[in-house]
């Protein structure tokens, strides 16, 4: 329980952080893809991969993909149905077939009905993620935050010194 209350309250210090909104959101729909897909193979690595070479918030990737692999188990049966249909499309078995054969495409396991049409299913949705989750953070900030920094309490909050020491240890420490 207290993994998941840690992984909520960086979740909402991340929303708070000063990080753009873009990169917040390719994180959550990096999370999204990490999270539907199953964790050993070759998609999850090339993911890993664009988490490192671009500017895309990791903390975001990592707690989103945390909750949304609670939800990929519940959808697996929805993804089986889906790489069936994938899979057994009689103009795309000359494709996979050329596929299977080469070198390291069959580490992909997408020859896998859960693999596929969890594959499929996290592709095709991640646009939706993204604009949902940048939607989401602009909001946020927006309303809440804004909202939140006007009222007296923070205002009070502010001009303690218990503020001031946690903003240079936050400094410090992250």
């Amino acid at each position: 329980m207290t993994l998941l209350l840690k992984q909520l309250f960086q979740f909402i210090k991340l929303l708070n952080s000063e990080t753009g909104a873009y990169q917040i959101a390719t994180g959550v729909a990096m999370g999204f893809v990490l999270g539907m897909t199953p964790m050993l193979s070759l998609q999850t690595l090339l993911v890993f991969l664009l988490l490192l070479f671009f500017r895309i918030q990791i903390g975001a990737a990592f707690v989103t993909a945390f909750f949304f692999k609670f939800a990929a188990y519940l959808l697996d049966p929805l993804f089986h149905q889906v790489g069936h249909a994938v899979l057994s499309m009689d103009s795309l078995k000359p494709i996979f077939t050329s596929l299977y054969n080469m070198p390291i495409v069959p580490f992909t396991r997408f020859y896998n009905t859960i693999v596929m049409g969890s594959g499929v299913v996290a592709f095709a949705l991640s646009p939706l993620v993204f604009f949902f989750s940048l939607w989401f953070v602009k909001k946020y900030r927006e309303l809440i935050v804004a909202r939140f920094k006007e009222t007296q309490f923070f205002k009070a909050l502010k001009a303690t010194s218990f503020y001031k020491w946690y903003l240079k240890y936050d400094e410090y420490y992250g």
